[in-house]
């Protein structure tokens, strides 16, 4: 029985929006499935790994009448539909529990598994919050805070980023207990208080399949899942459950010591200095006197790294460790022509600010050297 005919592009798009969240290797061999689903004229494709589920669809010229549902392994039909050709007419057909993909003369039969055993999420209900922005505003947020997230600390409530809904203002926070990033941004329409943490395979995704467009994204917030659905696509996430960090608290409001810098200059020195850090622990010293800033970075084969750059500095002296990959990572993913630095003493944090957006702040804690 056809499934369907299509252009090779018309239904590799959609799988590649939906496969990003598969498992390469999974005790469920079902999860390595993508579903298809063909009904009224549209093909419906979902992925999940039980904690994140997306779905996408396209009209098509589907042969056949009747509806049709079966999973099939979702990395190879995407590897299959990648090599083929472009431009080429792609021909899904099923038979005896078996998709045969085929193009000029290319045939493929892949393995199926029943659709009624493949595990959607279940119906959340009504939501609690809901929410349309711009996608790339969603996009912009996310890229200020996600590296700053944990990956598979214990503390599992950092293996994400928290989402506030406060007033008329949507806020994005995340930290690993050594850096903290926040982004705000104002909403145009007011909501009561709500987060949630979203886990940070599903931010990773997100910001990949959010486009740079102003096409909305709707966020519904319900009590342990949040739906975002953008374009052709709905991603649902389950929430972590945990209680984030105070982030109000980790975010100094009072440092007098200030200055403002080329952000391109400062991410080419410390890059430059990088090469001869410490390959276990990272440190880079900040050494702060008029109108200076030395940077200087050793490794255990006793070589040294040393870079110096004007700044307008009246302060105290200062001589201060970080970790330099958490300012690579703030450098590299803020696009402003310039950065705000300020700092308390040797042993407080850095604030690191924009100035043409001050709804972010990056902190990260000192360390020594």
């Amino acid at each position: 029985m056809k499934l369907v005919q299509v252009q090779r592009d018309a239904l590799l798009k959609p799988l590649q929006a939906v496969t990003g969240i598969v498992e390469k290797r999974h005790t469920l061999p079902i999860l390595s499935n993508v579903l298809i689903e063909r009904k009224q004229g549209r093909l419906h494709l979902i992925a999940t790994d039980l904690e994140i589920q997306v779905a996408t669809s396209a009209e098509m010229a589907a042969g056949g009448g009747e509806d049709v549902s079966l999973t099939v392994s979702a990395r190879k039909l995407h590897d299959i539909l990648r090599s083929l050709p472009e431009p080429s007419e792609t021909t899904l057909d099923v038979q005896n529990n078996r998709l045969q993909v085929r193009s000029g003369k290319s045939r493929f039969n892949l393995q199926t598994l029943p659709a009624a055993d493949f595990p959607v999420l279940t119906d959340p209900g009504q939501p609690q919050a809901k929410l349309t922005m711009p996608q790339k505003a969603l996009r912009e947020l996310l890229l200020l805070v996600q590296y700053a997230m944990a990956q598979q600390d214990i503390r599992y409530y950092l293996n994400g980023v928290l989402l506030v809904l406060d007033g008329g203002q949507v806020k994005v926070v995340a930290t690993d207990g050594h850096r903290l990033s926040y982004a705000a941004r104002a909403l145009g329409q007011q909501q009561e208080k709500r987060e949630v943490i979203l886990p940070r395979k599903a931010v990773l995704e997100l910001s990949k399949l959010l486009g740079e467009s102003d096409e909305t994204v709707a966020v519904e917030i319900f009590a342990s899942q949040v739906r975002l659905a953008f374009g052709n696509v709905v991603l649902a996430t389950k929430v972590i459950d945990g209680k984030f960090p105070d982030y109000t608290r980790v975010i100094p409001s009072n440092y007098k010591q200030r200055f403002i810098i080329n952000r391109l200059q400062l991410l080419q020195s410390l890059q430059r200095a990088a090469i001869l850090s410490n390959e276990k622990f990272r440190g880079v010293r900040w050494m702060m006197t008029g109108n200076s800033l030395r940077i200087s970075c050793t490794n255990n084969e006793q070589e040294e790294a040393q870079e110096e750059l004007e700044i307008t500095y009246n302060g105290e002296a200062l001589d201060v460790g970080f970790n330099i990959t958490y300012l690579l990572d703030v450098l590299n993913n803020v696009h402003s022509e310039n950065v705000e630095c300020a700092l308390g003493d040797a042993n407080s944090s850095m604030l690191i600010m924009v100035p043409e957006n001050r709804e972010f702040r990056y902190v990260v804690m000192p360390m020594r050297i």
